[in-house]
């Protein structure tokens, strides 16, 4: 039996390439700018995903760090109420 065409995905066209931020701007993530690090934490106060944020691996690392530190200088929640 012959699948229905609705299983297959459609490809709109080739993906843009997403830039990582700090490398374009040659800056570092610094836990000082709690607004900067707020773009980068979901509604619940957790980290995103490299997916999500566009960052490269490099970055991302350093950008994880900079969060915990902001954390524990009560810069930024750990969590957020609901």
């Amino acid at each position: 039996m012959a699948r229905p065409s609705s299983d297959t995905k459609v490809v709109d066209g080739p993906r843009l390439k997403r830039f990582c931020q700090f490398c374009t701007q040659k800056s570092l993530p610094q836990y000082s700018d709690a607004s900067a690090l707020r773009r980068f934490m979901s509604d619940r106060g957790r980290i995103n995903p490299r997916t999500r944020t566009g960052v490269c691996a490099k970055h991302q690392r350093v950008l994880s760090k900079q969060i915990k530190y902001a954390r524990h200088l009560s810069l930024l929640p750990f969590t957020v109420r609901v």
